[in-house]
């Protein structure tokens, strides 16, 4: 599609937070223009899609494109594994490219005009008007919502995120050994350092990945995908698979960049910086600060409310405390300590914080032998 002339907000990236951001801001009666490099909506994906309960709560998902993962497998590398459940929690695994052309199709409903091929190449502020360079369009307002790095921020000397986890993942039929009921985590700093490896029971696929953290100490990290399927081939067998596609990336894993705005200019999703470091999860923020972001934008173009990127600054979450615990677990501490510690009550409360954020139920077993021990987790660490 093509388009030109003045709109009142133009949206760089039609990603997770572009398209909610589209939407949101569209819907309120603002004329509004995401454009894309893409030829296409859920072209290149580079996620897993794996949604969290919260993201779900954010927004409704149509069913036929999702899978639930009802709990968390976590393996220590020893082999020994824990059950991590929550009442009424839950994962959903997605059709990540049907749940973007969904987007999209939403975003287009709200009156929202979307423009793919067409690639930011940068643009200036005169008049009060961002005019976008080479695409003949102008916009009262600009949200950047094109990913870790940001061309956006780039052209308005914004914050850029500087600390990224290298992820690579392979997409597999299903796999009939998988336990669908659960997303499998493998900790394991030899093969993982400083993340995890994981296998997703998909909608219609098994995904396997693995992320590693930044250098550290000045000891370069490249994920090894040769030697977590080596690691995983015992229980699952995907060796005997071939991979349908491959994809891998960067995520941001830094906190919120700053500055997040400037003059009629915002940064939300991926470009702001807003995944979690700890556990580089982003599609949660990108559904809830995409939709505030459009409506914070419409407040300031149609009532001459507060400057949206005051707004946002504040509501954007800080990541305090998930900072500081990526740069702890960014050291990658040695198999024999996560051994010896990933299942004592302490380590066992912080894991099911982290994954649910409330008390559940944590099953501890043996890939060996299958012996069950039963604990209840009641510890909620706010």
């Amino acid at each position: 599609m093509k388009a030109e002339g003045l709109y009142d907000l133009v949206i760089v990236g039609a990603s997770f937070a572009g398209l909610v951001a589209a939407r949101s801001a569209a819907h309120r009666g603002l004329k509004v223009a995401v454009i894309d490099s893409k030829n296409e909506p859920g072209d290149r994906v580079r996620t897993t899609g794996l949604l969290v309960k919260e993201a779900v709560d954010e927004i409704d998902i149509p069913a036929s494109l999702t899978r639930k993962i009802l709990g968390a497998r976590l393996y220590a590398p020893n082999g020994r594994h824990a059950d991590l459940t929550a009442p009424g929690y839950y994962f959903l695994a997605t059709d990540t490219p049907a749940i973007m052309r969904w987007l999209a199709r939403e975003a287009t409903r709200a009156g929202a005009d979307l423009l793919f091929g067409a690639r930011f190449e940068g643009a200036t502020l005169a008049d009060d008007l961002i005019r976008i360079h080479g695409l003949g369009l102008s916009a009262r307002y600009l949200l950047g919502a094109d990913g870790a790095k940001s061309r956006v921020a780039e052209a308005f000397n914004l914050g850029r995120n500087t600390q990224f986890m290298i992820g690579l993942e392979a997409e597999y039929d299903p796999c009939p050994a998988v336990d669908p009921d659960f997303l499998h985590c493998f900790i394991d700093s030899r093969i993982a350092p400083g993340y995890l490896g994981w296998i997703v029971p998909g909608a219609g696929m098994t995904q396997a990945g693995l992320a590693v953290s930044p250098s550290f100490w000045g000891a370069k990290r490249t994920p090894d995908y040769g030697a977590f399927l080596t690691r995983i081939d015992p229980l699952f067998g995907l060796s005997q698979f071939t991979p349908r596609q491959r994809r891998s990336g960067a995520i941001p894993c830094g906190g919120l960049v700053h500055p997040l705005s400037t003059r009629r200019v915002l940064l939300t999703g991926d470009a702001a910086g807003l995944v979690s470091p700890l556990t580089a999860g982003g599609i949660r923020f990108a559904f809830q600060y995409g939709r505030r972001s459009g409506q914070a934008i419409a407040d300031y173009i149609q009532d001459r409310g507060p400057d949206p990127g005051a707004i946002m600054t504040k509501e954007y979450p800080r990541f305090a405390l998930k900072s500081w615990m990526r740069r702890v677990w960014s050291s990658a501490p040695p198999n024999a300590l996560i051994n010896a510690a990933l299942f004592t009550p302490p380590l066992r409360a912080l894991t099911q914080w982290i994954y649910f954020q409330k008390r559940g139920t944590v099953q501890l077993g043996h890939s060996e032998t299958g012996q069950l021990v039963r604990l209840r987790c009641k510890q909620k660490l706010l």
